[in-house]
């Protein structure tokens, strides 16, 4: 009696567990099945969004791509969909031409603020608009092969703006998870998220032409665990474009463990690491908010991350935008070619003429050490006449520079620049070599040394306009006969405990040095 009961039980389980397959659709969809070739000469366009269209309509699932190359024009990202990208496969951006079948940009938005690339998504070579609960995941490697990287003029009518120059474009999505994925020459962007929210991006490669992945009014959002190598553009940044037509924050954002580098395009990948001879004003590369800034940038926590052969932190708040609430720490830099530190409030206002200039304020800057940073440089935080920037604290800086600055260039007096773009290359070579400070209110420096390498004959510190400038154990290399520091309209200013530098407490200085 007992053994027929087993193989009376196990019959019934094994007839459940037919009926159960039978009634049950299929969770993942290899585009192979759908028509897919993955030879690198087949157009598999229609073969994958016919695999994604397949999953989509039993619920969702993931849509498998096993090695192989790949060649396709747009592929359309839906709901409860997952892009499963294998080892060994490629999905190569195709041509612009008709057979492979790219989206033509929207014609329902206009390039009033921002350029043509940042106010179109469809003319991407993987996009999603208004779709939810979505990844793209897997070892393999989306190569933006026939991408561009701009386009000539913004206008609809041209051809040349159609092309696709995005490798991933997310438009008003939220719950998406990108993991584990290569981007190579990835276009305009790798990755434009637009209004993205509960946004993850993990341990994702991108060795691209331009921009790596730019954030824009979208909040909270993850980036960890990734590296990204753009010589020519920004690695990972923060923006609060008008793309939406109306300003909105980036909020709620953590960047974590994450490299950016500035090397030859490709040799991030191949492990060559080669640095470019002809680029004059040296890669980009970097982290950093804005330009696009009339939405503002709130609740960001960046730490732990690593620059390498690049441009420094940029924090900049330029059209509009409200900067605050941001916490920096853990930050090494090594090779860098210009302002290791760049926190800019200016008055660029590329929105409506009714938005008031922008804010920046409460920010932490702690645990930062910059090697080799390039001769001319330095850290600049300004703001501008009548809108200073407020509550800054700087702690835990170790900043080493190249030096050979002249008593020529120490005379050097710093333009405004009020209206224009924010770039420290701008400002030309800067009279002090270590910080130079202005338009600032309630600064705390703490714990912060700078040096040089070759001679120098530049001060270490410029404050200038500066209300409120509170320093403790300061160190600063400087030759004899240069002062410390030169301070021009300051108002409470203390200094204690900084070696050889006499404790001080000054109300007001027009004009001062300190040794």
């Amino acid at each position: 009696m007992k053994t027929k009961f087993l193989i009376a039980t196990a019959f019934i389980c094994l007839f459940s567990a037919i009926v159960f397959a039978q009634t049950t659709p299929a969770t993942t969809y290899s585009v192979r099945a759908y028509g897919a070739k993955g030879d690198g000469k087949t157009m598999d366009t229609k073969a994958i969004n016919k695999a994604i269209d397949a999953a989509s309509a039993h619920g969702g699932g993931t849509v498998y791509f096993p090695a192989g190359n790949y060649l396709s024009g747009s592929i359309h990202l839906k709901s409860y969909i997952s892009l499963y990208i294998d080892q060994g496969a490629t999905i190569i951006a195709a041509d612009y031409t008709p057979e492979a079948g790219y989206d033509d940009p929207e014609m329902i938005v206009t390039n009033q603020y921002e350029d043509f690339g940042h106010r179109h998504w469809h003319n991407s070579l993987i996009w999603g608009d208004h779709v939810h609960d979505v990844s793209i995941l897997g070892p393999g490697m989306i190569w933006g092969k026939g991408l561009e990287r701009t386009n000539t003029i913004d206008k609809m009518t041209d051809e040349t703006n159609k092309k696709p120059n995005k490798s991933i474009a997310l438009y008003v999505c939220r719950n998406i998870i990108i993991r584990d994925v290569t981007i190579l020459h990835g276009g305009w962007f790798c990755l434009l998220a637009t209004a993205a929210d509960n946004l993850t991006v993990d341990n994702v490669k991108m060795d691209t032409n331009r921009d790596g992945m730019d954030i824009d009014c979208c909040q909270n959002v993850r980036i960890s665990n990734c590296t990204v190598n753009s010589p020519g553009d920004d690695g990972i940044c923060l923006k609060s474009s008008y793309g939406l037509n109306t300003g909105r924050a980036t909020e709620n954002v953590t960047i974590t463990n994450c490299q950016v580098s500035g090397f030859v395009e490709g040799s991030l990948l191949d492990g060559t690491y080669k640095h470019s001879v002809d680029s004059p004003n040296g890669p980009t590369g970097r982290i950093k908010f804005g330009t696009e800034s009339n939405g503002g940038f709130k609740n960001i926590a960046i730490s732990n991350c690593v620059f390498v052969y690049c441009r420094g932190l940029a924090l900049e708040t330029s059209d509009g935008a409200i900067l605050e609430d941001v916490t920096i720490d853990n930050i090494t830099m090594r090779d860098i070619v210009n302002a290791p530190i760049f926190i800019r409030l200016n008055a660029r206002m590329r929105g409506p003429a009714t938005d008031p200039v922008g804010v920046c304020r409460r920010v932490i800057i702690s645990n930062v050490v910059a090697y080799n940073v390039s001769v001319g440089q330095t850290a600049i935080i300004s703001g501008i006449p009548g809108h200073d920037i407020e509550d800054l604290t700087l702690s835990n800086i170790r900043l080493y520079y190249q030096g050979g600055g002249t008593k020529e260039q120490a005379q050097h007096e710093v333009p405004g620049f009020e209206k224009d773009y924010p770039d420290p290359a701008r400002f030309g070579v800067i009279p002090s070599y270590g910080f130079f400070i202005r338009n600032v209110t309630d600064l705390k420096m703490n714990d912060v040394e700078v040096h040089y390498m070759k001679d120098e004959q530049r001060p270490p510190f410029i404050l200038t306009n500066v209300t409120g400038a509170d320093f403790q154990h300061i160190r600063a290399q400087k030759p004899a006969g240069v002062p410390t520091m030169v301070l021009n309209n300051v108002k409470g200013f203390n200094i204690f405990n900084s070696g050889s530098i006499a404790n001080i407490k000054m109300d007001n200085v027009g004009k001062g040095t300190i040794e």
